[in-house]
């Protein structure tokens, strides 16, 4: 008997566990990045169908499975279609590794500068109320964004920003586009968020924000023109309520070096003190 259960199991040794893992984790990573996307109620439908062509095949409902099998094979046709934000959000993820990073690291002293500007720029516009869209620029390239603004190419500095977002004028209902210590781009089309159950507070500004943050791994700073609140949105979330020295603070930790020696830590905490 133990023979046969030998026979009929396939052994598992420590390869196959780790493959199981390495599936599990990939599953995991997919479907983080579906949820609260109409992706979700896609695969559902998706899996209802599947149900049915399986039930209808035991059954032997022979024309209801050949129906549902046509209907499968015109939606394996239309998935990549049907995905395309998801798979693209997917590849991106994958080549922001920093095998792939080409991007020019500004020094200390430009990165303090520029997020003083940045700041300065966002409390600012904060007081008067009003709207503003900046992005930061990081692993992930957003010349196609760029495209649909103006392109300027000028240093950052808080005059140039506030002058982009001076209301009445073509530049300040659009994104600016912010690569390095340059401005790209400014009057620039951003993708709405997909997401349902956002706070109903949130205007389109933060829509957009957020639905970038969700297909690149820009940093968006979103002053709200209604309430002049400033917030973060990266990586899908809307960090709220920031003022001029936790923006900063934030723009310093998120811009940090991933990989740094013990030493270069204790450098920087005792250059602090």
């Amino acid at each position: 008997m133990d023979q046969q259960l030998r026979n009929f199991i396939p052994p598992f040794g420590l390869i196959d566990l780790l493959d199981v893992l390495i599936v599990a984790f990939v599953l995991y990573k997919l479907y983080g990045m579906i949820k609260d996307t109409r992706a979700v109620t896609l695969l559902k439908g998706l899996l209802v169908v599947l149900v049915m062509a399986l039930l209808s095949n035991w059954l032997h409902l022979n024309a209801l499975y050949w129906l549902l099998g046509k209907t499968l094979t015109v939606v394996a046709v239309a998935l990549p279609v049907v995905f395309q934000p998801e798979l693209r959000r997917a590849l991106e993820h994958i080549g922001r590794g920093r095998f792939f990073s080409k991007s020019k690291r500004l020094n200390e002293e430009e990165m303090t500068q520029l997020f003083r500007d940045l700041a300065k720029t966002a409390v600012t516009l904060s007081k008067t109320k009003t709207g503003a869209l900046i992005v930061l620029e990081r692993e992930t390239g957003l010349n196609d964004y760029a495209e649909s603004g103006i392109r300027i190419d000028g240093i950052v500095s808080s005059e140039l920003l506030l002058n982009c977002f001076v209301p009445n004028t073509p530049l300040h209902d659009g994104a600016l586009i912010i690569r390095g210590n340059r401005v790209l781009a400014a009057g620039c089309l951003l993708p709405l968020t997909e997401r349902s159950g956002l706070d109903k507070e949130l205007g389109t500004r933060h829509r957009a924000a957020i639905g970038l943050s969700e297909q690149a791994d820009a940093i968006v700073i979103v002053v709200s023109e209604e309430t002049g609140l400033i917030s973060i949105a990266l990586g899908g979330r809307l960090e709220r309520r920031l003022e001029y020295s936790t923006l900063q603070s934030r723009l310093e930790e998120l811009f940090a070096p991933r990989a740094q020696g013990l030493s270069d830590y204790i450098n920087r905490r005792n250059s602090r003190q």
